[in-house]
């Protein structure tokens, strides 16, 4: 046992993200005021870090835009932190793009109950990893996004080495140089934020770097599919009243129409708002409009150019 913990205490003392800063050994003495103004001043980095990745993270965009265009699935897979980063991302997909929730999964080293509490030795187990991505049926059309700040978590790892084996597009993405997870994955996304503020949290900048992220990878693929017109979310799911109110907005950011007009559109497209748009801008109603989404694989842009409208 002692041999396994001083092998695991080498590799870390190997990694950017576990880095001792001795010019903060007294943080805890400075008046709060510093101590925000230095965390500050840490977090302003960050996308410098991730512009740097620009190129590879654009590159890991279109491939899983790609997949997903032929009936894909994007799976985001991590442990602690990491892990609850992609549940993030993945459960705000619906409600942002109307995907269905089996669409953009997220998983977590030791299942949902991870979320909120640590799962004793669950991010250590690559075989966790295979059987949480088994249980999906993975296809080629697929692609998994393995998580880890350190870029050497077994359960990361363990994902992005059975998404591949099954044909899937795989993705690492780490905060540290050189690691195994974005040596395993067909694209390696390593942003490198270096050490955190409090020795290993990466929670922090490293937390950041992966948010940031992943918000490209979900937000910049769901506009490849169509899921926007312009910078406007017209595949909104209004399941509340305030993204009923951001519905008829959206509609009319479009359209110019009036208030009346789009209210029924809105009401003869069910509330959806690609087909209200596309209703109102090409005169057509909404059995035309669907006919016209379906054919344009959900492309509002390229439905309206097959009319020549706008």
């Amino acid at each position: 046992m002692t041999s396994a913990y001083s092998h695991l205490q080498a590799q870390l003392a190997t990694l950017a993200t576990e880095a001792f800063r001795p010019e903060l050994a007294d943080i805890d003495r400075l008046p709060t005021a510093e101590i925000a103004a230095l965390m500050n001043a840490e977090d302003a980095a960050v996308p410098a870090a991730v512009a740097a990745r620009l190129p590879e993270i654009a590159a890991a965009i279109d491939a899983t835009a790609a997949r997903m265009a032929r009936g894909g699935r994007l799976v985001y897979a991590g442990a602690g932190t990491a892990g609850r980063l992609g549940v993030l991302d993945a459960s705000e997909c619906p409600p942002t793009f109307n995907t269905d929730p089996s669409e953009v999964v997220g998983l977590i080293a030791g299942g949902p109950s991870a979320m909120v509490k640590a799962v004793e030795g669950a991010e250590d187990s690559k075989e966790l990893a295979a059987e949480d991505l088994a249980a999906l049926g993975l296809t080629e059309h697929d692609t998994v996004v393995g998580i880890s700040a350190s870029g050497r978590t077994p359960y990361a790892i363990g994902a992005v080495e059975h998404a591949r084996a099954a044909g899937a597009l795989t993705i690492g993405l780490s905060c540290n140089a050189d690691s195994a997870l974005a040596a395993a994955a067909e694209h390696g996304i390593e942003v490198v934020t270096g050490p955190e503020l409090l020795t290993g949290s990466t929670r922090l900048k490293a937390g950041t770097a992966q948010k940031l992220v992943l918000n490209m990878i979900s937000t910049i693929t769901m506009i490849r599919l169509g899921k926007t017109y312009g910078n406007l979310m017209v595949d909104v799911r209004a399941s509340n009243e305030k993204l009923r109110a951001r519905s008829r907005r959206i509609v009319s950011l479009a359209t110019g129409a009036p208030d009346e007009q789009i209210e029924t559109a809105l009401a003869a497209a069910d509330g959806e708002v690609k087909t209200a748009i596309l209703m109102i801008l090409a005169d057509i109603d909404a059995k035309a409009a669907d006919q016209r989404l379906t054919d344009s694989q959900g492309h509002l842009r390229a439905a309206l150019h097959a009319d020549g409208a706008r």
